[in-house]
């Protein structure tokens, strides 16, 4: 299968259908988040260095990084903010924003090859991103909707995908490269939104081999227990194909299932992470009245 290479100056990150999952860090962005928002407006970064650092720790191997601010200078601020995530974390970043000079501005102060966020199947900002992603040789997010609209039909997106694929190979850049994001809507507004994304993930993996990603929040948006829906999609997702996905990492539920999901694909050797996440330490004494009850246990009763 196709293995879809990330780095910063010093990590490497894959994302493949053979691979532990990655989770995308989707905190620092502003959009819905007015706290934020004004303080990166006004040049302070205190919240997204904690966002930054807390994400990581949480178990985040790539975090995404979007400065969509209203009426303020995006690719200054864009810039700013992918040199002072790198100074902190070392793990790669996926540079988010729909103006092509924001991303041009974070491609230019990325150290390693970055994840663009993103393209649409319009043929004019096709021809505007992937020539700047060919230019700095990062791999691109691929966002399944054109002059149209988002389609509700999955066979239309399946279409677009293809289509973006294919002109991203016009220039130069490897399929590989090119993540594909089939559209997560929201299920309580489309009852068959979940299932048709993971009709359309299945198809995306088996028939176009390609690499998958998704805003996995969306999913749940106007419900009650959003973390509890998140989870649950991940995991019906992951098991469809998808490889990666822009979520919350300090949301305890959603690291449950996408590291659970790891270990029955076989892709968290021995349960190595597993364990180390969740196994309790024993109590002092603890280890010493354990194995007395079970050398009584396996004996019979005495």
């Amino acid at each position: 299968m196709i293995d879809t290479v990330l780095s910063s100056a010093t990590r490497e990150v894959v994302i493949g259908s053979d691979r532990p999952f990655v989770i995308i860090g989707e905190r620092i962005n502003p959009t819905g988040r007015k706290s934020l928002a004004a303080e990166m407006k006004e040049g302070n970064f205190s919240r997204v260095e904690a966002d930054a650092l807390a994400q990581v720790a949480a178990g985040a191997q790539m975090l995404d990084v979007n400065a969509g601010i209203p009426l303020a200078d995006e690719p200054a601020i864009l810039a700013s903010t992918v040199r002072l995530v790198q100074s902190l974390v070392d793990v790669p970043l996926a540079i988010d924003s729909s103006i092509v000079e924001a991303l041009g501005a974070g491609l230019a102060a990325y150290e390693g090859k970055a994840l663009v966020n993103s393209v649409t199947g319009e043929d004019e900002q096709m021809e505007r991103v992937l020539p700047l992603v060919a230019k700095h040789g990062a791999a691109v997010v691929a966002i399944t909707n054109d002059e149209t609209g988002i389609s509700e039909d999955p066979d239309v997106r399946f279409e677009v995908a293809r289509k973006i694929v294919n002109r991203a190979s016009d220039h130069g850049i490897a399929k590989a490269d090119v993540v594909v994001d089939p559209l997560v809507m929201p299920v309580g507004a489309m009852g068959t939104a979940g299932r048709q994304v993971i009709t359309l993930v299945r198809r995306l993996s088996e028939e176009l081999e390609v690499n998958t990603t998704c805003g996995a929040s969306n999913v749940s948006f106007g419900l009650p227990n959003r973390h509890g829906i998140n989870a649950a999609f991940l995991s019906m997702a992951i098991a469809s194909g998808l490889t990666s996905a822009i979520t919350n990492p300090l949301e305890s539920e959603i690291m449950s299932a996408v590291m659970a999901a790891d270990v029955i694909a076989g892709h968290d050797p021995n349960c190595a992470r597993w364990i180390s996440r969740y196994r309790r330490p024993a109590a002092d004494g603890d280890n010493g009245r354990r194995a007395g009850r079970r050398r009584r246990t396996e004996s019979g009763p005495q």
